[in-house]
């Protein structure tokens, strides 16, 4: 899908002036917020914004104050990897 946002030659020019790159801010704000209400994984926001880890895609949503979905069965995934690799004790 492709969005086109039409703004007025002077919105544009406030936007540009205050954000830089008003086209992937718009973006980043449809990652985040997409995030922030469930409609978007961490992985379909880091391909969205073609980002290269997930620890990018944290700092973002760090930057944007949106706690991460961090549930107790990832912590249970993320333990079992840690102890398979050596990390912590089995």
């Amino acid at each position: 899908m492709e969005v086109t946002i039409s703004l007025p030659e002077d919105i544009s020019e406030s936007l540009q002036g205050q954000w830089g790159n008003v086209s992937r801010h718009a973006l980043e704000t449809i990652a985040v917020e997409g995030y922030r209400t469930g409609a978007l994984t961490e992985t379909q926001v880091r391909r969205l914004l073609g980002l290269e880890t997930r620890f990018e895609v944290h700092a973002l949503l760090k930057e944007h104050k949106v706690p991460l979905h961090y549930t107790q069965a990832d912590l249970e995934e993320d333990l079992a990897s840690h102890r398979s690799l050596g990390i912590l004790p089995g």
